[in-house]
């Protein structure tokens, strides 16, 4: 049976007929949409874990216990499992276990473009990379098995263009009937890792890696295709389907078993051609190993290692190279000239609930409308000068104008920790840090414990919008809802937070602006640790409607305070202000109204 998935859709459906009985992650853009599948499999136990540490150790201890298991993350996701993904290598498995790690190249959606195909060989872990949807789905059974006959976690490699582009997959199998899990085996020599047992083991990771080489030189998804061997290609993932476009007259080896290489295929398929190029995203991850057996090859000299490729990056490498001299005329007249359009700049969405903290934070840092610099340095100073760390999330947004309230945001959970930092620093600034309700699940917990168990004087501001908003709205424990959006047990976050032992803790509404300052300046006034959970509901997940607000244009004076909170509903039609009523939540959210100086702004109808 055919069917059209995306690659995401497709190692999920693939991992589901390969047997998989337990799947965790934990949300993150390109990879999210593979738990959310995952889920909708009645007979598959499905989780969103607290963060991608959790989540690999659940599914090592499902692998443990001698079932399936399939763990997904995006590529900044294994920087936080890399300690349990190291010690899952070391144990080895007992059940299948397959990691899927969905790299972004170019950054669509993250803070940084590493190449993960390293983590393989650090860990000593095989690596296999689909190049379009009906591989994704064929290699979770591959996967599954390779794991089990290793004894390794296996790691599927993937980016945002295959976790996301669709394919028709020939669908082919089904389901195994599954039992209950066989009995567990006590093996501590194995799974405790004490110095006496973990020396025995780094041996048979090595051994692994050696019949793993073996396994790929016949692996049945790698292929040779013979063209003109004057130029020979090897490539993997979707830089492949870049290359076979871009040369569809050269030879190619296309890998699927990227980790370890399968040199004696390689050495065989180089020596059929008269030039040798590698084609790859990111890292020479391949040209480097395949240099480093003694065979020329020219790679990264020709492509950037900086973002994605495409078929015109391809030509332009191969011009670079003397392959030919021109771009072909079919190339160019793929991409049509088209008028630029108008600049979008990333903002908050209406009715957003962190609108209302950013608007404040940039109001206590630059003062009121007319003093925010276009640079932060030199901007008022005084006791209310602060500094301001962020987390990765849609409040990070607030980076841009017109609030320019963050000055930070590295990964998940650095935000409390660097403001901390700061403060031991010795900095005179009042530092607060600003992170989503999910994050601080994530990975904001152990920050605070440690801010108050070293004496911060910082103000931790949790943005509690009852969702992981940034990624598509799934659930996490403080939002009381599990993978299938079913009820589940809810974190209450104040009183974890006094529980941690923060006595100054505020529970404030995210759209009363006069008590989310008076909150700030009293917490940041305070020489003890403080937390502000500022409460409103993400106005997409929860779909708020009202009346439309409207602008009394005798009473609009075209100041433009009411454009300083960002909203993309307030524009100007002339020299008055106008609210797009199609955009506008209305009077649940009114931030707009709370800063208007003439009262111009009003309900609809009123």
């Amino acid at each position: 049976m055919k069917q059209l998935l995306s690659g995401n859709e497709a190692i999920a459906l693939g991992a589901y007929h390969a047997g998989v009985q337990v799947a965790s992650a934990y949300p993150g853009t390109p990879s999210t949409e593979i738990l959310e599948n995952m889920a909708s499999y009645k007979d598959v136990y499905a989780e969103w874990s607290t963060n991608e540490k959790v989540a690999m150790e659940v599914g090592l201890g499902a692998a443990t216990a001698g079932v399936r298991a399939l763990v997904s993350m995006k590529h900044v996701g294994l920087n936080v499992a890399a300690d349990a993904f190291f010690g899952a290598s070391n144990v080895g498995v007992r059940g299948g276990l397959v990691v899927v790690c969905a790299d972004d190249p170019g950054m669509h959606s993250s803070q940084n473009e590493q190449d993960n195909r390293h983590y393989a060989r650090f860990a000593k872990v095989p690596m296999l990379e689909p190049s379009n949807s009906q591989e994704a789905y064929s290699l979770m059974a591959y996967a599954f098995r390779l794991s089990e006959e290793l004894d390794s976690p296996i790691m599927v490699r993937t980016t945002t263009r295959i976790s996301h582009a669709k394919s028709v997959v020939e669908v082919a199998g089904e389901r195994p009937e599954l039992g209950p899990p066989p009995p567990f085996i006590h093996s501590p020599s194995k799974y405790v890792m004490v110095p006496s047992n973990a020396r025995p083991r780094h041996p048979l990771a090595e051994q692994r890696i050696l019949r793993a080489a073996e396994r790929f030189e016949e692996f049945p998804l790698n292929e040779v295709i013979w063209g003109d061997r004057k130029v020979g290609i090897i490539s993997a993932g979707v830089a492949y389907q870049y290359a076979r476009e871009a040369f569809p007259q050269a030879s190619f080896l296309k890998l699927v078993t990227t980790y370890p290489l399968p040199h004696q295929l390689v050495k065989s398929f180089a020596a059929e051609v008269k030039t040798l190029i590698v084609v790859e995203e990111l890292d020479p991850f391949m040209e480097e190993i395949i240099k480093s057996i003694g065979i020329a090859v020219q790679g990264k000299s020709l492509f950037p290692i900086i973002g994605e490729l495409n078929i015109d990056i391809v030509l332009q490498g191969a011009m670079k190279a003397g392959l030919i001299s021109r771009m072909p005329k079919e190339a160019v007249a793929t991409t049509p000239a088209l008028k630029p359009l108008p600049p979008r700049p990333p903002l908050l969405c209406p009715g957003c609930p962190h609108r209302g903290v950013g608007y404040v934070l940039s109001r206590l840092r630059f003062g009121p409308k007319g003093s925010i610099p276009g640079a932060r340095v030199g901007g008022r100073k005084g006791k209310e000068w602060h500094i301001a760390t962020s987390d990765i999330g849609c409040y990070t947004l607030m980076v841009y104008s017109p609030l320019f309230a963050i000055d930070s945001c590295v990964c998940m959970g650095a935000s409390i920790t660097m403001a901390h930092g700061l403060e031991k620093a010795g900095v005179a600034e009042k530092t607060v840090s600003v992170l989503g309700d999910s994050t601080f699940m994530h990975t904001g917990i152990p920050g605070l414990v440690n801010m108050v168990y070293n004496r911060s004087h910082s103000t931790v501001i949790i943005l509690d919008n009852h969702t992981t908003a940034m990624t598509g709205h799934q659930g996490h424990p403080a939002a009381g809802r599990s993978a299938r959006n079913e009820e589940a047990p809810k974190v209450d976050i104040a009183e974890l937070a006094r529980g941690i032992g923060v006595k100054d803790v505020n529970v404030i509404s995210a759209f009363n602006l006069k008590e989310i300052e008076d909150t700030i300046r009293h917490c940041t006034a305070n020489n003890e640790p403080s937390v502000i959970v500022v409460q409103g509901p993400c106005s997409l997940y929860e779909r708020i409607s009202g009346t439309a607000l409207r602008v009394n244009e005798e009473r609009c004076n075209g100041c433009k305070l009411c454009l300083d909170i960002g909203c993309p509903a307030i524009t100007f039609d002339g020299d008055k202000a106008y609210i797009v009523p199609t955009m506008c939540i209305g009077e649940s959210c009114s931030l707009c109204v709370q800063v208007c100086a003439r009262n111009a702004i009003e309900k609809a109808g009123d």
